[in-house]
């Protein structure tokens, strides 16, 4: 606990953990003045607000709370306990760039993460697509993005980067497969490139994962399903309860999962992960949180095939072209952070991070196009160390009765590459030839400032500025390891309003530039120009509650992009493309008709085309126009709880003059669970009407061993059939 300034100060913590809660929303009563709690749990007013007689604690997912003025120390922490989160207890008063804090808090705890895809899933009008087995990166949509593997979104765990720039196969490549699902705590995100703090890829928006910083019991878990899917999990706490009582937490969760999937040819999918996580107190002014993990994957993958091959017969909807494709793939992290509170009351965030990577993959996207006799398939290799750091200062202060929120940050990232490979192979284990070759350091140096100004309960404004600097050099060893080098610098302003009309009704108008930067090898081959296109949105939206169970959250939004450039590993080619426009509208829903039902859904337009090319040629392939999400969840006190769920993806251009539809679908995955305090059974089925759908689709130039000439149609990834698996989970 603090008194900046004098200030009236206090700190939240969850009774369970004893940990600080953020985001807490603290409102003096009966002058409905508000404030948030910090990442350590701090709030702070004004010293000269009177009139108050009682200070009121809201969170969802915890019981409200009220303290008499005159009872309350500031020394003495605020203890909240958890409780069922209902959609009544919620009130509407974000912090700026947390629009969607509410909607990702219901869904998290209502609906729960079954699996490592629906991560991303958590996040409104965001589809992914697999399309290489279990073991490779998704593929990413998002708001008429077609994103690849992270080109055009920032995705994080716990503030450290999963995007890998200048990967083997493709710019920006975010392999979340790391992250063990249960570990989630939250899903922070925010659509649109308007927090200074994220920097490259922040054009779509960015996804942060916060992992849980303590355990509320130990955790085994056994999965088992159809083709031959199984899987291990156990989490446990490390520290007893004298630690607990010093605010400190300590755990480890480790899991193993085994899959032949549902292709004719087995997928023998091998996952590991382990992870663990420090949270503590090591003394009154400073907080350590450390983490570790180490992953490892290797599967065999059908691949992407042909829409004649099944029309003709030569294979099935689930067959392959080429049964050796496959990959392999590791990472290991080290991810530090010192929260330091100092005498003002303001903080500094210190974290430091390590990755060691690893990467291999075969694929045959053409067959026999290029070469005939041998084949297409293609190797894309990598190992990569990337060291970064990221600094804040945090500090509140008042000028009247005007609050100003300070962040001011540094960033710095550097990703060293040995031997980046793409070589022509043959049954994945014949090196042909090797195409490109080489060796890549990429640094990112970049500084911010993020100033919030609460000019009283109702308006606040945002504003913010960010400089990256890059630099890259690419030292190539099929020219003689020749070394290239190229520079580029950007600057990224950004400025929101916000009105909060009353605690069911926040209007907010988002403004902002941000950017993506293209693969190291792309830059060096045009001297640093035009290798960071810049991105320009605005948001419109409302978050409101109508009636005590009823949330609606719509905006209307633009984004402009001044070239959509990223590097082509599957050819070893840049391809540059042109300016975009894309507008678009996003609503969510989150409604409870009584307190055991929640229902959730999300509908979402975009209008993406190139602006230079004329009309009908001017599509952007695979972006994404009409998407919807939802659901209803069923929990009980005896136990019974489960969920029916939909994805609908739209028709949507597969090339620039729509010759080629990708085909959307239409799928519904079901679970059911009996949960107890000491165990938990439970089955999911995905595809529950087991229907034929193409999870990931491509314009796709190939020929066919024996073909004369070339066919360019639809290339497609099958999803999943019906797939029933069951669980079994105890808690101690």
């Amino acid at each position: 606990m603090y008194c900046a300034q004098d200030n009236f100060s206090g700190i939240v913590l969850d009774s369970k953990t004893n940990l600080p809660l953020d985001g807490v929303s603290v409102i003096l009563f009966p002058i409905n003045i508000s404030a948030v709690t910090d990442v350590r749990g701090n709030f702070i007013f004004n010293k000269n607000i009177s009139g108050a007689t009682a200070i009121q604690f809201y969170s969802l997912g915890f019981e409200n709370k009220t303290v008499l003025l005159s009872s309350f120390n500031s020394n003495q922490p605020v203890l909240l306990n958890p409780q069922k989160i209902q959609l009544e207890n919620v009130t509407v008063n974000t912090k700026a760039g947390k629009e969607y804090a509410t909607i990702s808090k219901m869904d998290i705890k209502m609906r729960g993460i079954n699996n490592s895809q629906e991560i991303l899933r958590m996040v409104p009008g965001l589809f992914i697509g697999q399309h290489q087995g279990g073991g490779k990166a998704e593929q990413i949509f998002v708001r008429g993005f077609d994103c690849d593997h992270g080109t055009d979104i920032n995705i994080m765990a716990d503030g450290m980067p999963v995007n890998m720039v200048s990967q083997a196969h493709g710019q920006g490549y975010a392999d979340m497969h790391f992250i063990i699902p249960e570990t989630i705590e939250l899903v922070d995100f925010q659509k649109g490139p308007y927090n200074a703090s994220k920097g490259n890829f922040t054009t779509s928006g960015f996804v942060d994962l916060k992992t849980k910083n303590g355990l509320n019991n130990n955790l085994v878990k056994l999965e088992g399903g159809m083709f031959d899917t199984y899987r291990a999990l156990g989490m446990f706490n490390l520290l007893n309860e004298d630690a607990k009582a010093k605010q400190q937490s300590w755990y480890v969760a480790s899991e193993f999962a085994y899959s032949n999937a549902y292709f004719d040819h087995p997928q023998n999918f091998n996952r590991f992960n382990l992870f663990t996580k420090y949270n503590g107190k090591i003394s009154d002014k400073t907080y350590l949180i450390f983490s570790a993990s180490t992953f490892w994957s290797k599967w065999n993958a059908s691949g992407q095939i042909p829409e004649r091959a099944v029309n003709e017969g030569l294979i099935g909807f689930y067959g392959a072209i080429d049964s050796t494709e496959g990959g392999e793939t590791s990472r290991s992290n080290i991810n530090a952070q010192l929260i330091n509170t100092l005498k003002d009351g303001s903080f500094l965030k210190n974290q430091f991070y390590y990755s060691n990577y690893h990467f291999d993959l075969h694929t045959n996207f053409t067959f026999y196009l290029d070469d005939p006799i041998n084949g297409d398939q293609i190797r894309q290799k990598e190992s990569r160390n990337l060291f970064g750091y990221n600094g804040s200062y945090h500090h509140q202060s008042f000028i009247g009765l005007t609050q100003f929120i300070t962040e001011a940050g540094i960033n710095f990232r550097q990703d060293i590459t040995n031997n980046s490979e793409l070589s022509h192979t043959k049954d994945r284990f014949v090196l042909l030839n090797r195409l490109m070759f080489g060796n890549i350091t990429e640094t990112d140096a970049a500084a911010y400032i993020n100033e919030t100004i609460k000019l009283n309960e109702k308006l606040s404004i945002n504003a913010g500025l960010r400089f990256d600097r890059f630099f890259n050099l690419y030292q190539d060893h099929l020219k003689s390891d020749s070394v290239f080098k190229a520079n580029a610098a950007i600057i990224s302003p950004k400025i929101s309003f916000y009105y909060h009309q009353n605690n069911s009704t926040q209007f907010y108008l988002n403004l902002g530039k941000g950017f993506h930067s293209n693969d190291t090898r792309v830059c060096v081959v045009e001297n640093g120009r035009q290798i960071l296109p810049a991105a320009y949105s605005a948001d419109l939206g409302i978050i409101l509650k109508p009636i005590k169970n009823l949330l609606f959250q719509p905006a209307l939004w633009y984004l402009y992009l001044d070239q959509e450039f990223v590097y082509n590993g599957d050819d070893g080619t840049p391809q540059p493309s042109g300016k975009t426009q894309r507008t678009g509208i996003d609503f969510s829903v989150r409604y409870e008709p009584v307190k055991s039902v929640y229902i959730d859904a999300d509908i979402n337009y975009a209008h993406g085309r190139f602006i230079d090319e004329v009309k009908g040629q001017n599509y952007i392939p695979l972006a994404p126009v009409w998407s919807s999400t939802g659901g209803i969840t069923y929990k009980n006190t005896n136990g019974i709880n489960g969920s029916l769920r939909y994805r609908w993806l739209g028709n949507r251009p597969a090339n620039e003059d729509y010759s080629l539809t990708a085909v959307g679908y239409f799928v519904n995955d079901f679970v059911l669970n009996y949960t107890k305090q000491k165990y938990e059974i439970g089955i999911t089925v995905n595809n529950i009407f087991n229907v034929k759908w193409k999870e990931t689709q491509f314009d796709t130039v190939s020929r066919l061993k024996n073909e004369a000439a070339p066919i360019e149609e639809i290339c497609f990834t099958p999803g999943t059939k019906l797939a029933a698996k069951l669980s079994f989970s105890i808690f101690f």
